[in-house]
């Protein structure tokens, strides 16, 4: 009887080591950067295009702002994993 305690001890206190994850990005970082510089791209195309309008800068700016944040964060923490 107490090696089954032994045991059953010792398989409960694996799985929750196993279930620890490290601290980071997710693997979707490739994504965000990929649709910044599309973004990007984009933005300086139409900007000498008779297509540019303000309404067309705004609604640019609003989705390539957040992803430069989320550029910021990932070379963030590749230098801090690097270090």
């Amino acid at each position: 009887m107490l090696t089954s305690i032994i045991s059953t001890t010792s398989a409960a206190s694996s799985t929750a080591l196993s279930m620890t994850t490290g601290i980071g990005l997710p693997e979707y970082g490739v994504l965000a950067v990929v649709a910044l510089i599309f973004l990007l791209s984009a933005k300086e195309i139409l900007s000498a295009s008779k297509y540019w309008k303000s309404s067309v800068c705004a609604s640019l700016n609003m989705s390539i702002f957040p992803l430069l944040v989320a550029f910021a964060g990932i070379v963030i923490f590749k230098v801090a994993e690097i270090i």
